[in-house]
């Protein structure tokens, strides 16, 4: 008799410990309808509201630092990045997008803390707040999701 592989997969779970959001200031107006989405959808995975810490920072750029000191204090189960960055007339989008998600990417692999990307990069404002809740979802419930998934996966695999 053939055996199957042993799959291993991340559930919604309440995830134990305390979470951390990080939100940028720049584009307040819509990282806050992201960090409403964030907290919602783990309020109604179980995660109490005081055992969520958010940390507000100027703009994107400076989104994975505070990841990363967050992560390295060890007293989070997991790191939620938030932010929008919008396409202008210069270089400068590029810059601070590609950045931003690779220090993100960065940190996690540096502190073996999962910490997921919900930092928008649009081409408009329009664009930004259609994915901020309005028209196409939130990422900040999706970002949300997505850390309450790998924060039991990771805890499945280290078991």
């Amino acid at each position: 008799m053939e055996q199957k592989p042993r799959e291993i997969v991340g559930d919604f779970y309440t995830p134990k410990g305390n979470i951390a959001i990080v939100a940028s200031r720049f584009n307040e107006f819509v990282v806050d309808r992201l960090v409403s989405g964030a907290m919602d959808a783990l309020v109604r995975h179980g995660v109490k509201a005081g055992d969520i810490e958010i940390v507000r920072v100027p703009g994107a750029y400076e989104i994975p630092l505070a990841c990363q000191n967050l992560a390295q204090t060890k007293r989070y189960a997991g790191i939620i990045a938030l932010g929008v960055v919008i396409r202008g007339a210069t270089a400068h989008f590029e810059y601070v997008a590609g950045a931003c998600a690779n220090g993100v990417l960065q940190a996690q692999l540096a502190t073996n803390v999962p910490m997921t990307f919900g930092v928008l990069t649009t081409e408009s404002i329009e664009q930004a707040v259609a994915r901020a809740g309005s028209t196409a979802g939130n990422k900040g419930s999706e970002a949300a999701m997505g850390l309450i998934e790998m924060i039991n996966l990771l805890g499945k695999i280290n078991d």
